[in-house]
């Protein structure tokens, strides 16, 4: 069991594992995370991340699949979401950060309801991302106003 626990701390972290992806990884599982917050994964918000991350990282939409598949994997494989924040704090500058929390919106309100534990989803990766809450709110109005 010791030799278990060992392995564990010794593996690299899912966001290290394929360091040319892991900023893409990154986003696309924090994007999953708030998609599947509510307790359900629809067609309307895995259309809403598919489309994001082909924009945002100019991926093919077989690519997008293909992370959305390995995003999927890592969300259901760890209990915490500051390794993908920590990525993405580390790797963009704050108009990037404010984009990220901009595409959350966009996935959170991509059912057009927003859950609790959805908004509070976001209030913590705003913070662990550096976005004030002010950004965040106005990412959030830009995002209904495109809707």
């Amino acid at each position: 069991m010791l030799n278990k626990i060992k392995s564990m701390l010794k593996s690299p972290s899912p966001t290290e594992a394929k360091p040319a992806r892991s900023l893409e990884l990154a986003a696309c599982a924090l994007l999953v995370e708030a998609a599947i917050m509510d307790g359900t994964f629809d067609e309307a918000e895995l259309k809403v991340i598919t489309s994001l991350l082909c924009e945002r990282f100019s991926l093919s939409a077989d690519d997008a699949a293909e992370l959305i598949d390995d995003a999927k994997k890592v969300v259901e494989g760890s209990i915490e979401i500051y390794g993908f924040a920590r990525t993405i704090k580390d790797s963009m500058d704050n108009a990037e950060r404010v984009e990220i929390i901009e595409m959350l919106w966009q996935v959170v309100l991509a059912d057009g309801h927003v859950d609790d534990y959805e908004s509070n989803l976001i209030r913590r990766i705003s913070g662990l991302i550096y976005v004030s809450d002010r950004e965040s709110g106005d990412a959030r109005k830009r995002v209904l106003e495109n809707m």
